[in-house]
């Protein structure tokens, strides 16, 4: 029944089958034929081996022809009349030879394959036939269906299902029996010039064989494989183009290259290797020595040097062992090398693939363990202790083969002695022999005598060839190989044999009887009204702590590149900020930024909200980096240029994307690569002194290279949130990342987080196995996305797909996850439901799985319940317009034309996104993701970067309730106490102090802020960052409906291929995961194989630094031309920033915080806090006399000699002071006193612009200011010379040596006795001498510690005049001050005077100036000139002062800024200046003029006499006889004048309060004493003190005090006359004091009829008398307080004074301040009145 014409079947698949059964078992006599349902769906497995020879070929019914035995003849049946019988032709006369129908196009069915068939009439000529490629073998020879199914190319007649009828169709005329076996012989296919070729064999058997029965190999049944290897290393000859089976294949290269192998066994004789089997796959690994010469089809073999590299790495010793010189210290042998690999291999599983990096780490240690022992030795010598014998030649093989004799057949070790062809040609007969089909390594030692070692390993192994074939792809050239083989076909006949489900039917069969069934159920849905309004909610921030503490960071390290001595950044310089972000060339990334952005606010705080009203607008700050990059780039450098005064801010988003250097891209590297290079890299860019790069990335490690352009100093890590179980920023959020999802899988209870699907990969492995030439990702996808199909008909329950039935041609997690899926949107009264992510890399895989999904959704009814996205990178999101409008209801959108841009907002949309393309971009996925599907990503993302960045998609952050417990849904077993794992060591370095509090907004969820009462282009939404904290505050009711909401805390599960998965789980031998041990990315090397592992304890910044040192950059990465200049050690760009932190935490909303801070700093850089207040103690009850024009420009003598002095002190700051008696001033009792220490912590300020003219900190640098402050290089410390100046004075009685600082620049300012000799005096101008662009007047600002803050920068202020300034510093604080200010002249105060306050400073200032004078007048007098002419006025200065205004006198208001230079001219210009003791200037206000605290109007006189602070013009001459107190931080007071021009004071720091306990003791008490000066101790005691009563509050009875009285801290009152002696100490806030003089020629207010209510009398002189003391009257009761030095002249004073006559003392009220006696305490008395 078997070979007639007759029955030309049409049956079904069964009846196909028990056919061929049934003629299978005619045929032969001895083999059994199998079932009939075995055949169905046939999955056979590999022959067993056995002395070569294939047991059991039940199917090879062609055995017993193949005999010795004569053939049987055969005789043809006629052919019916009329047809044609010419050879070559078929029956119906059309041709059918391939050299005719070489051009011509063919309708080939799905499923068909051409193939040629030999005529034995014409055996030269190959007759075109299209065959069902199910019943054609394999490349192993294997699975080929029994029977025959063909179709006429030429006439186009189908439907022969046997091979006779076939044959005699076209002609044949056979000689024997038709065999399909005997006849069908080459595979055809087109190559790239579209004509159709002969190509590989066809495999008809498991084994080749020659006519004789010898081992052949031929090249025209080698397997394709790729070849990627150095031409000049092994040199290839093209023979002829590849013939490929499987369908037309197109060779990956564009330049095909040569073919088939030819092995060199001498010089010039080039060897073809025999017929290989085609189920073999081969690649050749070169190890040591070199490879014979390849020539041929170099593409059906593999050759790889990735070994060789490894050894060669191995072979260089690390520097530090060096210096040992010739030691026995020594790198691996290459035997050593060779026997250590052999091992590896051995222990290898039979699923597990070679790792270079572990192989490298076996080297290591191996070496370590050897010299460690020869360093003992070498060191050490021991005497009967020799060295370890080394491994030699002839040893290897034996060993070789004893490790390898371990693991059966796995590893097989080829010893050759001749030379390595021999090695090769011998592993290639055993390959055609079936001898190493259980083998996956063959290692081939080749020690041939008198030569080196040499050796090389032919990977055999199917799936461990796969693996290192496609690993050495490329990314971008395994995407155009997957894409080449979709577009040529070589898909169709997996496709067919995937929707093949065996007995249950097709796929599509199936699923057209089930899209009938579902036209009449479609029903659509409708939203739930109850809970899309009020129940849909999500809690969130707009800016999480953490964010904030990173955008500081950065802000610090930004303001550390300017503070530093390079000058590479100038912030004082800018006005505004700009910025520019770059993301990858991804407009779902570009969009999810711009609204990043939009709702970030920093458009508002950068002042841009203006010219951006919509968000649309807000993508001109965000370029994708394409080609059209460029331009912008470009117009972004013009603009830096042409405002050199703005700050562009260059975000470099995503940065580890596309780190390829341009000139790689330019020279045919990928699309796009290269072009951050060439952009962000230019000499524009590294020129430009305003324009700051900040990259941005979660995966810095290719960054971090020999020869990086980012310093280690200007890396900004995120920060951990965690702390010893402690949350420091009280998030209550926990960060799931790679090593979170690890600890999930060893927790030991529940469904860990990241697993792998062993279903999916059996199916997966054994299609791989049936498809050899197939990549791997186009088998998996294909297997993946027909899980996913069967899952969808299992799950939707429709009578025509099947049901339950089919759950045995789909895995279970897919199962889980479809019904998942489909459960979440249809129980949930608003459809809300999970989103699942595919990831495709291919976009040809991803769009053929879109649009296969969307079939069978449609097909299933299932339109309506989840959407399936393509996520493109360079398309817009597009997804159907009912799911648009549910997501517009959830979120209360009104704008009809609103879609969604980002996946973000996709929150809670039921879908499965398929993300496509080479690297994710980016791309920030919604809290609803619950499935993260990486089955198909292979073994070419064995690299960290490429690895993480994929598992960086499930990367989540979890919102923890409380501390300690759990997250809600959380996986049973899963802790949420993460704070010990390894993240917290690699993703983090030192912990951040503590930030306060959290902004949290409640909002409608993803509603963002749409309400319909506001319009679209003005409202902001918060931020719908990735950082984002999703929780659920729905009611219970509702967690029971909606899944989302049950799981929206819950973190995705992520499912991987079981390789990676093994890989990931592994942990090195530093207790890491074993990915973190991997290269860092394909563009950069290890510099050593000798490098240690990373260290669990590792910090991020010591992470950096060990990729800093152990890797280089290859040429095609863009750091490998940054070669540091000769005699440097580095390159760094200095204004580049690395801010690196996890995946998904909130780095772009902690950066574009940054941008607002910034922008606020250089406005705050501008601007300056000043002191505001309003003068105090003014009366309404004062005369209002005008003494003096309003519009007098200086002084006249006569007229203010006339004004009476003004006794009160008006400076606000002085508050707190004891009020002065005047007679005619009444203090204001209206409102509530201020407390003493609120003085100080509530002092009004104001932020006000500064001037060009203002005075700057050190913190200011620019050009201009260089040399000025002295870092310039011409002005360096070693130029700085010390000078001692000694002068006498009678009050400290010794000689005072002083010590100055002058840089060699200031020389001029001095007179020396020889050049660089002795210091004599400094240099003063005469009275008669002007200059314009000078000022005469020595300026000294006393100062301590305020070396960053202190003012002294007066550049600016004296807009360029020529000036002479002193620092007056304390001994203690040189080298700081130095340091700081290095071209500044310094005054070196005496170490005695370490501990005194500023009124010391000004007394010895004082007394240096005057003698000073006095000199500059002996060295005029000696030249010749008069000694008077002298300037005779210094300037003593407050180190605060930061700017100068000039007032309008007509209307009381100020007019401009006007410089110091002008300023001081002005005062020095002015008649009769000589004449005035003490001038000084008014301090700003705002309140000027405005009303006194005594509520009426303040009568302004353009000059007045009173009380001078922090700005002063003294004449040193005029007040010789008057000296500053040592103890207090003023000065008295003398002939005081006030000048037209006001003086503007900065913010200082506010000196803490000191409690008033134990202040005093009794005298030779046993008192615990404090280490403060007595003088302090007095004052703080009598200010908290009621030593006073009756004073308090009573203003007509003051206290008497006869000598000068300055109140502590910083307050000052004048005496009316100065004292040699401290003065009294302040009194409390609300008493008075009245000062008397008791000197002749003095002038005391009038005191008739004045009770006085206490005496206060502290170092008094000899003018005090008793005489003098009876003059006043004092209340009874009054208080006396006695103040001395020591407790003798207490009792002398109370004696000589006759205080007993009228005041009461009593041996209880003598008391002395805390002091040990070596700080010589004060002793007071006190008495009361009698």
């Amino acid at each position: 029944m078997g070979n007639s014409y007759a029955g030309q079947l049409r049956t079904t698949r069964f009846e196909e089958v028990l056919h061929n059964s049934i003629e299978a078992s005619l045929r032969s006599n001895t083999v059994v034929p199998r079932p009939v349902f075995s055949q169905l769906y046939l999955e056979a497995k590999q022959p067993t081996l056995h002395n070569g020879r294939v047991e059991n070929e039940d199917e090879e019914e062609e055995d017993g022809s193949e005999s010795n035995s004569p053939p049987v003849p055969y005789k043809m049946k006629p052919t019916p009349e009329g047809c044609c019988t010419t050879d070559g032709f078929c029956q119906a006369g059309r041709d059918l030879r391939l050299s005719s129908l070489v051009s011509e196009p063919q309708d080939v069915p799905p499923g068909f394959q051409l193939v040629g068939a030999l005529s034995a009439g014409a055996p030269d000529t190959l007759l075109v036939c299209a065959v069902d490629r199910r019943f054609l073998p394999d490349e192993r020879g294997c699975n080929a269906l029994l029977g025959f199914s063909g179709n006429c190319i030429g006439c186009g007649e189908k439907g022969f299902r046997y091979f006779t009828e076939f044959s005699n169709h076209i002609n044949l005329k056979l000689s024997t029996q038709p065999k399909k076996q005997k006849h069908l012989k080459y595979h055809l296919y087109r190559n790239n010039q579209g004509q159709l070729v002969r190509g590989a064999a066809i495999c008809w058997k498991g084994l080749g064989k020659t006519a004789g029965g010898s081992s052949a190999l031929t090249a025209d049944s080698l397997p394709l494989l790729l070849f990627f290897t150095p031409l000049a290393s092994f040199p290839l000859e093209p023979i002829a183009p590849p013939p490929l089976g499987n369908g037309s294949h197109i060779p990956l290269s564009q330049n095909p290259l040569p073919q088939t192998p030819i092995l060199s066994k001498g010089p010039g004789r080039p060897t073809i290797i025999g017929n290989l089997c085609v189920c073999v796959c081969v690649c050749v690994c070169v190890c040591h020595g070199s490879l014979p010469r390849l020539s041929g089809k170099v593409s059906d073999v593999q050759v790889s040097s990735l070994l060789q590299s490894c050894y060669q790495n191995c072979q260089a010793l690390p520097r530090v062992y060096q210096h040992y010189g010739s030691s026995p210290i020594q790198p691996l042998s290459v035997e050593m090398q060779i026997l250590l690999t052999v091992y590896y291999l051995v222990q290898l599983g039979p699923d597990q693939v070679l790792l270079i990096e572990d192989l490298e780490q076996i080297f290591m240690r191996s070496w370590r363990e050897s010299h460690l022992s020869e360093i003992r030795q070498y060191q050490q010598p021991q005497p009967g202790l020799s060295l370890p014998q080394s491994l030699t030649p002839s040893q290897l093989p034996w060993l070789a083969n004893l490790a390898a004799s371990s693991c059966g057949e796995g590893v097989v070790v080829l010893g050759e002695k001749v030379s390595m062809a021999l090695g090769l040609s011998d592993t290639f007969s055993r390959l055609m022999e079936g001898q190493l089909a259980h083998t996956n390594y063959v290692v081939i030692i080749c020690t041939a005598k008198g030569q080196e070692t040499e050796s090389c390993m032919v990977v055999t192994g199917q799936h461990q060839c796969r693996a290192l074939t496609e690993g050495m792809f490329s990314p971008s050239d395994s995407l155009r190989e997957i894409s080449q083989q979709l577009s040529s076909g070589m898909t169709q006949e997996l496709t067919t044999f995937c929707n093949s489900l065996g007995p249950e039917g097709d796929v599509d069969v199936l699923l057209e009887s089930a899209a009938v069934e579902n036209r009449s159920q479609l029903t659509p849905l409708s939203i739930s009204q109850e809970c899309r309004k009020d129940k849909y909610r999500v809690e969130w921030r707009e800016v999480r702590p953490i964010q904030l503490v990173v955008a500081r960071k950065l802000l610090s390290h930004v303001c550390a590149i300017a503070d530093s001595s390079t000058q590479n950044l100038d912030l004082g310089s800018f006005d505004r900020v700009h910025f520019l972000i770059c993301v990858p060339p991804s407009e779902v990334t570009f969009q999810q930024t711009v609204l990043h952005l939009w709702n970030s606010g920093v458009l508002q705080n950068l002042g841009l909200e203006q010219d951006c009203l919509s968000q649309r607008e807000a993508e001109r700050y965000v370029v994708k980096m394409d080609q059209e990059a460029r331009a912008r780039i470009d117009d972004l450098i013009q603009e830096a240029n042409r405002n050199p005064n703005t700050l562009f801010i260059l975000v470099h988003d995503h940065a580890h994307w596309d780190i390829s250097s341009g000139g790689y891209g330019a020279s045919g590297g990928d699309s796009g690569s290269g072009l951050v290079d060439s952009l962000l890299n230019s000499c524009q860019i590294k020129d430009a002194n305003n324009i700051l790069i900040l990259h941005v990335t979660s995966f810095p490690f290719a960054l971090q290279t020999q020869h990086t352009r980012i310093s280690p100093y200007n890396e900004i890590h995120w920060p951990s949130a965690f702390n010893n179980e402690v949350d420091l920023y009280l998030e209550k959020t926990q960060y799931f990342g790679v090593c979170e999802l690890l600890d999930s899988t060893r927790s030991g209870s529940g469904l860990p987080l990241l697993r792998y699907d062993s279903s999916f990969e059996s199916m997966a492995s054994v299609l791989e196995e049936r498809f050899p030439k197939l990549h791997s990702a186009v088998i998996r996808t294909q297997v993946l996305i027909q899980h996913y199909c069967v899952a969808m008909m299992a799950v939707s329950g429709r009578s025509g797909s099947g049901g339950r039935s089919q759950h045995k041609h789909t895995s279970v997690e897919t199962l889980e996850i479809v019904q998942s899926l489909l459960s979440a949107s249809q129980r949930c009264p608003s459809h809300h439901g999970h989103m699942v992510l595919l990831r495709l890399p291919s976009l040809a895989l991803a769009g053929w799985a879109h649009q296969r999904l969307v079939r069978i959704r449609q097909r299933l009814g299932l339109g309506e319940l989840f959407e399936i996205i393509l996520g493109n990178p360079s398309q817009t999101l597009s997804i159907g317009q009912s799911f648009t409008e549910r997501i517009k209801t959830w979120l209360k959108i009104q704008e009809t034309d609103w879609v969604p841009r980002t996946y973000l907002e996709l929150e809670a949309l039921p879908c499965i996104l398929i993300l496509s393309g080479a690297d994710p971009l980016g791309e920030s996925l919604p809290r609803s993701l619950k499935y993260c599907d990486l089955r198909v990503i292979s073994s070419s993302y064995l690299q960290r970067t490429a690895l993480e960045q994929e598992l960086g998609l499930a990367a989540y952050l979890v919102r923890v309730e409380s501390q300690g417990s759990q997250p809600h849904g959380h996986a049973p077993g899963l802790g949420s106490d993460l704070s010990e794992s390894d993240s917290d060591k690699l993703n983090s370095t030192d912990n951040e102090e503590k930030e306060g509090g959290e902004n949290t907004l409640k909002s409608d969820l993803p509603g963002l802020g749409h309400s319909p009462h506001r319009p679209p282009n003005t409202q902001r939404r918060p931020s719908m960052s990735t950082s984002l904290v999703s929780s659920s505050p729905l009611p219970p009711s509702l967690l029971q409906g909606c899944s989302w909401a049950r799981g929206v805390s819950r973190p995705p599960s992520l499912l991987l291929p079981r390789g990676l998965y093994d890989i990931i789980k592994a942990r090195d031998g530093s207790g890491l995961p074993r990915c973190t041990s991997f290269l860092p990315h394909r563009s950069v090397a290890w510099a050593s194989s000798f490098r240690p592992l990373l260290s669990k304890m590792m910090t991020c910044t010591e992470q950096s630094l060990y990729y800093r040192q152990w890797t280089i950059p290859q040429p095609r990465h863009m750091d490998s031309s940054n070669r540091p200049a000769e005699g440097r050690t580095d390159n760094f760009h200095p204004r580049r920033l690395l801010l690196s932190g996890p995946p998904q935490v909130g780095k772009t909303g902690a950066y574009l915080q940054f941008l607002g801070i910034l922008s606020r700093m250089l406005i705050r850089l501008m601007e300056v806090d000043i002191y505001d207040e309003e003068d105090i103690n003014f009366s309404g009850q004062l005369k209002r006399v005008q003494y003096q024009p309003t519009c007098a420009s200086w002084p006249v003598t006569d007229t203010l000699m006339g004004i009476p002095f003004d006794y009160t002190v008006h400076d606000p700051k002085y508050e707190d002071i004891s009020t002065v008696y005047c007679p005619d001033y009444y203090p204001n009792t209206d409102g509530i006193p201020r407390r003493q220490e609120d003085v100080y912590l509530r002092r009004h300020t104001a932020r006000i612009k500064l001037s060009k003219y203002a005075a700057y900190n050190t913190y200011h640098h620019c050009e201009q200011c260089h040399q000025y402050t002295g870092f310039n290089p011409a002005y360096q410390m070693y130029e700085l010379t010390l000078h001692a100046f000694t002068f006498s004075h009678l009050l400290l009685g010794e000689d005072i040596q002083l010590y100055f600082i002058i840089p060699k620049s200031k020389h001029h300012h001095f007179s020396f006795s020889q050049p660089g000799g002795q210091l004599e005096s400094m240099r003063l101008p005469l009275t008669s001498d002007w200059n314009p662009d000078c000022i005469k007047s020595p300026i000294f600002t006393p100062t301590t510690g305020r070396h960053e803050h202190g003012l002294f920068n007066l550049y600016h202020a004296m807009d360029g005049a020529a000036h002479l300034h002193i620092l007056v510093i304390k001994e203690y604080e040189m080298a700081v001050y130095k340091k700081y200010w290095p071209n500044h002249i310094m005054l070196v105060l005496p170490t005695i005077f370490n501990g005194a306050g500023l009124g010391a400073a000004h007394f010895l200032i004082k007394e240096l100036s005057y003698n000073n004078l006095e000199l500059e007048r002996s060295r005029r007098v000696e030249g010749g000139g008069p000694p008077a002419d002298v300037w005779p006025f210094i300037i003593l200065s407050d180190d605060s002062c930061v700017m100068w205004n000039a007032v309008d006198l007509d209307s009381h208001r100020y007019t401009r800024n006007v410089s110091l230079k002008q300023m001081l001219q002005h005062m020095e210009a002015c008649p009769d200046l000589t004449q005035f003791g003490l001038c000084g200037i008014r301090k700003w206000s705002s309140h000027f003029p405005g009303q006194g605290s005594g509520g009426g109007a303040r009568h302004r006189e353009p000059f007045s006499r009173g009380h001078l602070h922090d700005f002063l013009l003294l004449n040193v001459d005029l007040t010789q006889g008057i000296q500053f107190n040592q103890n207090r931080d003023r000065f008295i007071s003398l002939c005081n004048d006030h000048c037209n021009v006001d003086i503007m004071f900065q913010m200082t720091d506010v000196p803490t309060s000191v409690q008033p306990s134990q202040y005093i003791c009794a005298p030779d008490s046993k008192h615990p004493f404090l280490a403060t000066p007595a003088q302090l101790l007095l004052e703080k005691y009598l200010q908290h003190s009621s030593l006073f009563p009756l004073s308090t509050c009573n203003y007509t009875h003051p206290i008497l005090s006869s000598l000068g009285y300055i109140s502590f801290p910083p307050s000052l009152l004048p005496s009316f006359l100065p004292s040699l002696h401290p003065p009294p100490p302040s009194l409390s806030l609300q008493v008075t004091v009245c000062f008397v003089s008791s000197r002749p020629r003095s002038i005391n207010i009038c005191t008739t009829g004045l009770l006085f209510s206490g005496l206060l009398l502290c170092f008094w002189d000899s003018f005090v008398t008793p005489g003098f003391l009876k003059n006043f009257h004092f209340l009874k009761g009054a208080v006396l307080c006695v103040i001395c030095a020591d407790r003798s002249s207490l009792r002398q004073t109370v004696v000589r004074l006759e205080l007993e006559d009228e005041w009461r003392f009593r041996l209880s009220d003598e008391f002395q301040t805390a002091n040990a006696k070596e700080d010589r305490p004060l002793f007071f008395l006190t008495g009361k009145h009698i």
